[in-house]
């Protein structure tokens, strides 16, 4: 199986490579500069770039894009915008790293976790771009997209245990009442996710167990 894991040298993307690797799939990592992850390949182009020549030979395509400064946020609609049109009406799968402050928190849908009184100001910016290209993203009827949400709490340099609560659009708590999962765990949910392909234009999310 080829995927490719675009923006691949952030933290996130490095440790989904690392996972795709160990499993033995044949990755590429898509990097603006030097290729610094494992990954044996590299496609060195700007996320905005991209062309669907870039992509035809991949099952699937990893979005790590992140973004967080004021004068970047609309990146994260622009470049995914970027590669659903470079992958549209082809067979590649997309998987987008997503954020947790679009899930929601009411059974009807109606609130969404960055529009309730305790989350925190400062992220309610990212929250909200996230959200948008979120449902941008819905409208694509032409790509074979996933975009997976991490838990509320986010941990980059948390442990790796294999482990996760795959869930749906709700935040989920776990045994503990916690929604928390480590970057490593995500990559670990977000490669599984890449070979089973089980949820085409869906938002699925996970926390540990």
């Amino acid at each position: 199986m080829k995927i490719a894991v675009v923006c691949a040298n952030g933290k996130a993307g490095k440790l989904i490579v690392d996972e795709a690797l160990a499993r033995g799939l044949d990755v590429t990592a898509v990097v603006r500069g030097g290729n610094k992850t494992k990954a044996p390949r590299a496609i060195m182009k700007d996320i905005l770039d991209l062309k669907a020549e870039d992509l035809k030979e991949f099952d699937a395509v990893i979005d790590a894009f992140g973004a967080w400064t004021p004068d970047t946020l609309p990146m994260h609609s622009k470049s995914l915008k970027v590669l659903c049109d470079a992958l549209s009406g082809t067979d590649t799968r997309l998987l987008v790293v997503g954020g947790a402050g679009s899930l929601y928190v009411s059974p009807e849908h109606t609130t969404q976790l960055y529009q309730t009184p305790d989350f925190p100001d400062s992220y309610k910016p990212l929250a909200m771009a996230q959200a948008k290209a979120l449902d941008e993203l819905r409208k694509r009827d032409d790509v074979r997209w996933t975009f997976v949400s991490p838990a509320g709490d986010f941990q980059p340099d948390g442990e790796r245990t294999g482990k996760y609560i795959l869930a749906g659009e709700e935040l989920t708590l776990n045994s503990k009442g916690e929604s928390v999962i480590s970057y490593a765990d995500y990559a670990v949910a977000m490669v599984d996710e890449a070979v089973k392909g089980n949820h085409i234009r869906e938002r699925i999310s996970v926390v540990r167990e």
